[in-house]
This record gives structure tokens, C-alpha cells and sequence, in this order.
């Protein structure tokens, strides 16, 4: 079995090493970086399956790091934040961020959510995944690609896998906490906003369909609705 490669990016020295040691015992193989910019060059110079990025860093922030990450690679990304900074979670998620997990982390948690990330990114989903289609929307399976109107859209594997979902159960209302379970592989939390902001950046990338409006309606206390669109063009 091939282990994933991962690069892990903390300014905190003696914490990265301490998971990295961890991360290496449970299988993964791991590289260090302690700043932005070097983690940067680190993925432009190597061929990592994930990142796990601190926020809060001297110098430019983590956040900077994935807003510029974004900007030429879908590379998977878990964010590591303070614990009770909401706002660092919310940002990091709207910049691209595939999961967050708050620190100090448990290495266990930390190891449970990137082979969740992993499992997205390589399509290793629980329900097998067929092209899907819903009027101008387009998903192909083995290219783990979408298009609408016939232009493609880039999404993370999140995004993705969030989709899949959506469109596998077109005009029925889908709970937040399937959507939880099936894209992030974990339970929602009380004041879990992920699946929200998963769902902000997904509207905006799918943009606006046929009537002007949204295709995902929200459908208030139960979950999220991809609206019947017809066939495409």
C-alpha cells in the first residue's frame, strides 16, 4: 500500500515534529515546513497528496498561503485553527480550505480527517459514483470533473463530493447532517458551519442558472435542495 505525502506547516517546530511522528507511525510520509512561503515552494517543487496548513503564522498567515494556493492548485487542505477562532474557520473554508480541525489537536483526530480529505480527493466514496447530470450540470466520475453550460469549473474534492450528493438526490431535500456524515465523514457539531460555507462557495462556482437564480435552494431547519433544472442543452 502506497502512503500518502503530506506536508505539514506549523511554526510551531516542536509540535510539527511531534506530528509528524505520529503521522509517520500511522502510515503517512510526511514532510515539515514552518512558514508560508516555504511551504509554497514546497508544493510547486514536490508532488504532496495534502496539506495540513497552520492559520496563524508570523509573516504571512496560513490564509494567505491557501488564498495563493487556490489560485493554481485544487491540492487538498486541512487547516489547523485556534480553538474558538470561528472566523479563521469560516475564511479558511472560503478560500478553499476542504476541512478544518481546532488545536491543540488530538493525532488521532488529526490522522481520521486527512484520510477523510484523502478518501474525497481520490474519489474513494462509500456510494459508487456514476456521471450525473441535472440541465446545464455536468459530473464525470472518472475524471472527477464538472462543467456547466459546457465550461468547466474547478472544485475542490469537498466541493466535489458535495455535489455528487446533491445531484444523486435531485429535488429531495438532503439534512445537513448527511451531508456531514457522507462529504466530511463526520458527525455536524452544534455549531459546525462547514456544510454552510461549503454550500456558499459551491452556489458561487455553479453561479446562476436558467431562472437567474441559485440551482441549491436552502430549505430552513432541514437541509439543502439541488433544484430539478431539466435536460441539458
Amino acid at each position: 500500500m502506497t502512503s500518502h505525502r503530506i506536508l505539514l506547516v506549523d511554526d510551531d517546530v516542536e509540535l510539527a515534529q511531534l506530528l509528524r511522528d505520529f503521522l509517520t507511525r500511522d502510515g503517512f510520509e510526511v514532510s515539515l515546513a514552518h512558514n508560508a512561503d516555504d511551504a509554497l515552494r514546497a508544493v510547486r517543487d514536490g508532488a504532496f497528496d495534502a496539506l495540513v496548513l497552520d492559520v496563524m503564522m508570523p509573516g504571512r498567515s496560513g490564509l494567505d498561503a491557501l488564498r495563493e494556493l487556490r489560485r493554481e492548485s485544487a491540492l487538498p487542505v486541512l487547516m489547523l485553527t485556534a480553538l474558538g477562532e470561528d472566523i479563521d474557520r469560516i475564511l479558511g473554508l472560503e478560500l478553499g480550505a476542504d476541512d478544518y480541525i481546532p488545536k491543540p489537536c488530538n493525532p488521532r483526530e488529526l490522522a481520521a480527517r486527512l484520510r477523510a480529505v484523502l478518501r474525497r480527493a481520490h474519489g474513494d466514496a462509500s456510494e459508487a459514483l456514476t456521471d450525473l447530470h441535472n440541465g446545464p450540470i455536468v459530473l464525470r466520475a472518472a475524471s472527477r470533473s464538472v462543467s456547466v453550460d459546457g465550461e468547466p469549473i474547478t472544485l475542490t474534492a469537498t466541493e466535489f463530493d458535495l455535489l455528487a450528493l446533491l445531484l444523486r438526490e435531485t429535488g429531495r431535500v438532503v439534512s445537513k447532517e448527511r451531508i456531514s456524515q457522507s462529504v466530511l465523514g463526520r458527525p455536524l457539531g452544534p455549531f459546525d458551519r462547514s456544510i454552510d460555507v461549503h454550500i456558499s462557495n459551491l452556489r458561487r462556482k455553479l453561479g446562476e442558472v436558467i431562472d437567474g437564480e441559485s440551482p441549491i435552494t436552502t430549505i430552513h431547519r432541514s437541509g439543502y435542495l439541488l433544484r430539478q433544472l431539466g435536460t441539458p442543452a
